[in-house]
């Protein structure tokens, strides 16, 4: 397995993997797939603002891939950034979304990134546990903060901090 920066010809399969859990999960709680060219805008405005896009690969294709951009508006929250980390469905307990974190975390240390939160489905368990193994911890829930297929589902919100300081903390 090799982690790379992504780039735009990989928007056709990033477009697959995100869709997948946009159509049949809960796991995003937005309704509307992307388009290529909306994926490949992601990747490549990611790249401009210097956040991390990363993909995990094999001889296989894209195993998936992890990226962080704004938690807030508001340059008070410049070091604070949001993550998504998504998998190729059947890639999971691989170590791909480890792999793909833990270069992610590193990318976002170089940058100066203070924290990253992760906003997750409550009804996403296995997400919950693998962001405690890898050192988030719940900082808040928001009930009922999404709809999605007719149910109100409950958004939990994890953070790491990053920088030495806030780990003394």
């Amino acid at each position: 397995m090799k982690v790379r920066a992504a780039e735009a010809g990989d928007a056709k399969a990033l477009a697959g993997i995100v869709n997948h859990y946009i159509r049949e999960t809960t796991v995003s709680f937005t309704e509307d797939e992307k388009t290529i060219l909306e994926v490949a805008l992601a990747v490549k405005t990611r790249d401009e603002a210097g956040h991390g896009f990363l993909v995990a690969e094999d001889e296989g294709g894209l195993l998936g891939y992890a990226t962080y951009g704004p938690f807030r508006s508001g340059s008070g929250y410049r070091e604070t950034l949001e993550h998504t980390v998504l998998l190729h469905p059947g890639a999971e307990r691989r170590g791909v979304g480890r792999t793909l974190m833990e270069a992610l975390e590193d990318h976002a240390v170089r940058g100066g990134v203070h924290s990253l939160i992760g906003g997750i489905s409550a009804e996403n368990e296995g997400a919950i546990a693998f962001h405690r193994k890898i050192g988030f911890t719940e900082v808040g829930r928001v009930a009922q903060a999404g709809l999605k297929f007719g149910r109100r589902i409950d958004l939990f919100l994890m953070q790491k901090l990053l920088s030495p300081e806030g780990r003394a903390a």
